[in-house]
């Protein structure tokens, strides 16, 4: 069966906001499985750490705001204070060139860049941090540097950067929901564009949503889609996850708390993954 719709996902994998948003774009893949085509855009928020610099986004204003996250947003997150604020580009750049030369991890390699970044291992624009995740993904981290220094990706990752700072005009009509570059706006992260097969007609979400507004978003747009009801239990969820699962999103499937998914986890004999906030469950 051909998709329903083609959702083109831009995304970073250094946003704190990307990484809270986990559950819910996992809970979308889980209700329309292979109704939905995916497209994940890198945004490359910042090439150097000098960008962050110059928009005052320092270590003594971002620790506080890693706290917050950790406190108040559902997904790991290790708050321990770092000593500085490191580029996301060449994160970014990874996982386009994974999509380039190894598409089946390209998307475990987003992960991986995500859950070591966020447990504090270290900074997405180092070479080591890239390698670690590298291999959690199954790749070889020579191969991935290797491609990482390639023409084809730079030219690629280049394009993905361009269509994220040219939203669309349904995007547009949402500026509270972007952000600024010297050329005008950009989308912030994630950002959904969500296009119908049938007619091409499109809807589009950006930024950071809440889960009834994906839900709003997709049924009005695809009402004849099937949906497949939340997971039965929690061994459902990790049987199906293509990786550890982190409680939030084993919450978000089961449409119960976090509370309730530890619970359901620990009687069903998951292993516990500690980071920081909370944890992550095979």
């Amino acid at each position: 069966m051909s998709p329903l719709a083609h959702v083109v996902h831009y995304t970073d994998a250094g946003c704190p906001f990307a990484w809270n948003s986990e559950p819910m774009l996992l809970h979308l893949q889980w209700r329309y499985g292979g109704q939905l085509s995916w497209e994940t855009v890198m945004v490359g928020l910042a090439d150097t750490p000098e960008v962050y610099a110059e928009k005052g986004m320092t270590p003594e204003v971002m620790n506080p705001a890693w706290l917050d996250f950790a406190e108040n947003y559902p997904m790991p997150l290790n708050a321990e204070p770092r000593e500085r604020v490191g580029a996301t580009g060449l994160g970014c750049r990874a996982v386009v060139a994974a999509q380039l030369h190894a598409p089946a991890q390209a998307d475990g390699l987003l992960r991986a860049l995500r859950v070591h970044f966020f447990a504090g291992d270290g900074y997405l624009d180092e070479d080591a941090m890239i390698a670690k995740a590298a291999a959690t993904a199954g790749l070889d981290p020579a191969a991935l540097a290797s491609w990482i220094a390639g023409d084809d990706v730079s030219s690629i990752y280049d394009d993905h950067t361009r269509r994220a700072r040219h939203p669309s005009p349904e995007a547009l009509a949402q500026d509270a929901r972007l952000a600024s570059w010297p050329g005008g706006r950009r989308y912030t992260c994630p950002s959904l564009e969500v296009t119908r097969t049938a007619d091409g007609a499109r809807l589009s979400a950006p930024g950071y949503q809440l889960w009834m507004t994906y839900e709003m978003l997709f049924a009005n747009l695809l009402p004849e889609a099937e949906q497949r009801p939340d997971a039965e239990t929690a061994r459902e969820v990790l049987d199906w996850v293509p990786y550890p699962a982190a409680t939030a999103e084993v919450a978000q499937l089961r449409g119960i708390t976090r509370d309730q998914a530890r619970e359901e986890l620990v009687a069903a004999g998951a292993t516990e993954h500690r980071i920081g906030s909370d944890a992550l469950w095979t």
